[in-house]
């Protein structure tokens, strides 16, 4: 499984992320969280989204109210490769 490693925080929404395989890539969240419930619904507001921090325990994106993301998610979102190494494919067929 790959872990982010550094997070960026670039203008509005966007963060760059380096992965524990070398890769690295920009993700723009803007959207992202529009309509989702509970939690998520908070990271729909810019100054509680811009509150992320790389948990390095984890090797993921996390905010003070307990969400966080999967790091295969952001990995494939940030680079454009597929799960678990697969070139264009999603993982679940």
């Amino acid at each position: 499984m790959v872990k982010v490693t550094r997070l960026m925080l670039l203008d509005g929404w966007e963060v760059e992320l380096e992965f524990s395989d070398g890769s690295r890539g920009r993700i723009d969240f803007r959207g992202w969280f529009s309509g989702r419930p509970g939690l998520l619904r908070d990271l729909d507001r810019l100054e509680v989204f811009r509150q992320v921090r790389l948990d390095p325990e984890s090797g993921t994106l996390a905010w003070p109210n307990g969400v966080d993301l999967c790091p295969d998610v952001l990995h494939h979102r940030a680079t454009g490769r597929g799960f678990l190494g697969t070139q264009g494919r999603d993982h679940a067929a």
